[in-house]
């Protein structure tokens, strides 16, 4: 059975077990994160932002899984296409490490309603130029006057690190975990101003559950600019909710350890 109707199927059963039933209209700048593995909670994703914009509402659709540098070739594939694989074909790289399967339900929907999609994330190039040489390598100096980047709170800082070295298994050399935890936050930062650019008309991030969190992620930074985000994670059984406003919990993904035999990158 193709993915796409699998997809459609699980978000049929799961649109109706999901923990908390988010309002039919929802706030102008909504965070709806997930587990990249797991197709179940792909599925119960889209259920839910389709839900909403049959609805009424109309935001802008922000994807991490596309950097802001291929936002000419996104607008020129969702002008010229006529179905979400052809943008994807279009826009996204061959061996991009996205399941795009996942995500043609949300860009079909952003077709079928001529809504805005915006490319929201830093691209790997930038994020490796960030974590050789800091912020100024690849961000421009406004953005990071504006997010204060030069001054980051210890304790966002010391959490980041932490979930470096977890996300690698506790085997990244420790010279590199300071440097790969600024490269996230600058990926959050590039998320949560993408965000701010359209919160007027609204806006919602479609990203993983990391970056949706709000203690330390996309929504911190849009907070501090005194904005009012709501962060919904798509959590496996068991995963701490205490980072988010909102959870829908979705079954389990069975696969192997992702410590066993992994080798960390060598600092540089």
């Amino acid at each position: 059975m193709p993915k796409r109707f699998l997809l459609m199927m699980l978000a049929t059963a799961i649109a109706g077990c999901a923990h908390r039933a988010l309002p039919p209209s929802g706030p102008d700048l909504l965070l709806l994160g997930e587990v990249h593995d797991n197709m179940a909670g792909h599925a119960a994703r889209a259920a839910i932002l389709r839900k909403r914009v049959e609805a009424g509402w109309r935001p802008v659709i922000a994807m991490e899984q596309f950097d802001t540098g291929q936002q000419a070739a996104l607008d020129a594939a969702m002008r010229d296409c006529v179905s979400a694989e052809c943008v994807v074909s279009k826009v996204a790289p061959a061996k991009s490490g996205w399941t795009w399967a996942y995500y043609t339900p949300v860009i079909a929907l952003a077709m079928e309603y001529k809504l805005p999609l915006r490319a929201a994330n830093l691209s790997r190039g930038d994020a490796s130029k960030i974590v050789k040489g800091g912020f100024a390598d690849a961000l421009p100096a406004e953005l990071i006057a504006r997010y204060q980047l030069d001054a980051l709170p210890a304790s966002l800082l010391t959490a980041q690190e932490t979930e470096v070295r977890d996300s690698h298994c506790g085997a990244l050399p420790e010279s590199m975990v300071s440097p790969m935890a600024k490269a996230q936050i600058a990926r959050d930062v590039v998320m949560a101003e993408t965000m701010r650019t359209h919160a007027a008309t609204g806006v919602v991030l479609i990203a993983g559950n990391g970056h949706v969190r709000k203690d330390i992620a996309v929504p911190f930074w849009l907070r501090r600019d005194g904005m009012a985000p709501r962060a919904v994670g798509f959590l496996e059984p068991a995963s701490d909710a205490t980072a988010f406003d909102d959870i829908e919990r979705i079954p389990a993904t069975e696969r192997p350890d992702p410590c066993a035999g992994f080798k960390a990158p060598k600092a540089g």
